[in-house]
C-alpha cells in the first residue's frame, strides 16, 4: 500500500474515532498525529477567537448556573472547558502565546468578548427563560463562527479541532432548545441561517448527555 494512502486512510479513521466521543478525552494526541503545517495569520487570528469564544461560553454558563440552578449550565460549563483544552493543544503545537493569561470567570483580553460577556449575563439574569436563550445564542455564535473558520483553514490539525467543537456546539443547541420548549418558549437563530438551525435540531445522531435540566438552588 502506498504511503500516501495509508496516511490519508489513517486521517480518516482518526476522524471517525474523534467523533465516535473520544476526542475531547485526549485532544493533544489525535492532534499530535497530524502534520504540523504553516500557519496563515488569519488561522492564528481564529484560534486565539476560538480560544477565549470557549471560555466565554464556559464563564457565562458558570454564572448562569448561580444564578438560576439550572443542572444543564453546569454540564455544558464543564464540556466548554474540553473546548477551551482542545483549541490550547494547537497553540501549543505551534506555540503560539494563549491569550488567556486570567482563568477567572468573566475576565477577557478581547474587548468585544468581555462586553458581550456582561451583556450576556445581564440578559441572562433577567429570567430562567431568557437565560436558556442566552445559552442557545451562545452556540449559535459558535456554529457560525466555526463555519466561517472552517473554510479559512486547509491545516488537518485546525479542521479536526473544529469539526469536534461544531459538533459539541450542534449538541448543546439542542439541549437549550430542548429545555426551552419545555417552557412552552422558542429560539430563533441569531447568526446561522433558519435551514441550518432547522437541520442541527433534526439531527439528533451526535446528542450529548450535557441536557441534564434538574434545579440546584438558585432563583426559579
Amino acid at each position: 500500500m502506498k504511503k500516501g494512502i495509508l496516511i490519508g486512510i489513517m486521517a480518516l479513521l482518526l476522524v471517525v474515532l474523534s467523533f465516535a466521543g473520544g476526542f475531547f478525552n485526549n485532544p493533544a494526541a489525535a492532534v499530535a498525529t497530524l502534520p504540523t503545517e504553516t500557519l496563515s495569520a488569519s488561522e492564528i487570528d481564529g484560534l486565539l477567537q476560538m480560544r477565549e469564544e470557549e471560555k466565554l461560553a464556559r464563564d457565562v454558563y458558570l454564572t448562569l448556573y448561580d444564578t438560576w440552578g439550572i443542572q444543564t449550565f453546569y454540564n455544558i460549563a464543564q464540556s466548554e472547558q474540553t473546548h477551551m483544552n482542545a483549541v490550547k493543544t494547537i497553540l501549543d503545537k505551534y506555540e503560539i502565546e494563549d491569550p488567556i493569561t486570567d482563568y477567572t470567570v468573566g475576565v477577557f483580553k478581547n474587548e468585544e468578548l468581555q462586553k458581550l460577556y456582561y451583556d450576556l449575563v445581564a440578559e441572562g439574569n433577567k429570567s430562567a427563560i431568557d437565560a436558556l436563550k442566552v445559552g442557545a445564542t451562545i452556540e449559535d455564535l459558535d456554529i457560525y463562527d466555526l463555519d466561517k473558520l472552517l473554510e479559512e483553514t486547509d491545516n488537518q490539525d485546525i479542521k479536526l479541532v473544529y469539526e469536534n467543537l461544531r459538533q459539541g456546539s450542534e449538541n448543546h443547541m439542542r439541549a437549550f432548545v430542548g429545555i426551552l420548549d419545555r417552557y412552552n418558549a422558542t429560539y430563533s437563530p441569531q447568526y446561522i441561517s433558519m435551514d441550518e438551525f432547522e437541520d442541527i435540531l433534526n439531527n439528533s445522531t451526535t446528542m450529548s448527555n450535557a441536557s441534564g435540566n434538574g434545579y440546584r438552588g438558585g432563583r426559579k
